[in-house]
């Protein structure tokens, strides 16, 4: 009986000794196959250029990494976050121990503020990728003044020949700044001419010496423009006492009511403008000849209908506005005349017609046909 039982103790003291063994060769041959890999380990990660000027051009440093594993390293890919940094890589094996390479070059030229960029490297090593990363900061390019201020008026170059002040609404008042520099050797003193009522404009400083920079405040005055749709105005300037056609500035705006906050009862109650026929097509005509028509329509609407702009798009036509104000269902008609004296071929005019219909504020006409080429004589 004690044999027996001394025989199933030895038996499962084996057991147990197989099975440590069997676990000590798994973690031996584990660590054995963890020394055979191969292994990237980088001098640094990340690499600040700190301040550099675009116009010094191409910038480079070179990462330098060392193979920390047993098995031969292979740099399989390097790629970059932007177009502007370009590496180059030990292209051949690195093997266990020795060192590698890679080069970043950045190319400032063209940008302006901080540098951020991220180089993405893949190895046959265990760990992969690596990220690194290039930091610091472009002071950009000093640009010639001519360049910088391209609009040129004598020794006065602006940074804007147009200053468009977008949409004004008809009771409101806006600014906008110009900014210049005397490029020439002598003192400019500035003045305006024949400045509309509705612009104001002042000039700081008055007088600009050799290489000084200043600014235009111009203010638009919706109110005493009194006018409606897009509007092209100039502000004439003189220079030293010197009149030119050439010294001015171009203003655009474009004066309209704003609808966006009418409440549904203050839609519901306006007038509103419906045109019979919008286009009327005059078919073929001889050259000289004239083309009239009356374009009618229908206040539809709860309230005055105003009649506030009528524009067309050539001189050779002309209206003519039977009423201003029309009142609720009542009726009205605008005359439209085309003189087709030197014209020929397809003729596609149009006619621009404002009034207060929030919903159809801006009605477009259209008088379309064909003019006749004249017959050359012999």
């Amino acid at each position: 009986m004690n044999q027996r039982i001394n025989e199933k103790q030895e038996f499962k003291l084996n057991i147990m000794k197989k099975s440590f063994f069997l676990g000590l060769l798994v973690l031996t041959l584990c660590g054995y196959s963890q020394q055979r890999e191969a292994s990237i380990s980088f001098k640094e990660e990340s690499f600040n250029f700190g301040s550099i000027k675009a116009s010094d051009g191409l910038v480079n440093h070179v990462f330098e990494f060392t193979n920390t594993g047993s098995t031969p390293l292979i740099i399989q890919n390097v790629e970059t976050s932007c177009g502007c940094t370009t590496p180059e890589w030990t292209k051949q094996p690195v093997l266990a121990g020795a060192k590698g390479l890679i080069k970043v070059s950045f190319n400032p030229e063209g940008r302006s503020g901080a540098i951020d960029k991220t180089i993405t490297v893949t190895t046959n090593a265990t760990k992969t990728p690596v990220y690194l990363k290039i930091t610091g900061s472009i002071i950009p390019k000093t640009l010639p003044v001519q360049d910088e201020y391209r609009y040129a008026a004598g020794d006065l170059h602006f940074k804007m020949s147009q200053v468009s002040f977008g949409t004004i609404k008809p009771e409101d008042t806006k600014t906008m700044k110009v900014d210049l520099i005397n490029s020439g050797k002598e003192p400019v003193k500035l003045a305006f001419v024949n400045l509309p009522a509705f612009l104001t404009v002042k000039a700081e400083p008055e007088t600009f010496q050799p290489n000084q920079k200043g600014t235009l405040t111009i203010t638009y005055n919706a109110v005493k423009r009194n006018d409606w749709d897009f509007l092209i105005d100039y502000v004439y300037m003189s220079l030293n006492g010197k009149k030119d056609a050439n010294y001015k500035l171009t203003i655009t705006a474009t004066i309209e009511d704003d609808y966006s906050k009418l409440t549904p009862e203050q839609i519901a109650n306006a007038p509103m403008i419906v045109f019979d026929t919008t286009t009327y097509n005059f078919g073929n005509i001889k050259q000289g000849q004239k083309v009239e028509f009356d374009f009618k329509f229908k206040n539809t609407g709860k309230s005055t209908l105003k009649i506030r702009k009528i524009s067309t798009s050539c001189g050779c036509t002309t209206i003519d506005p039977k009423d201003k104000e029309i009142k609720p269902g009542e009726s009205s008609s605008i005359k439209a005349i085309f003189n087709s004296a030197g014209k020929y071929g397809t003729q596609n005019k149009s006619i621009t017609i404002v009034t207060n219909d929030p919903k159809n504020f801006k009605s477009l006409l259209w008088l379309k046909g064909m003019v006749e080429e004249p017959t050359k004589k012999p």
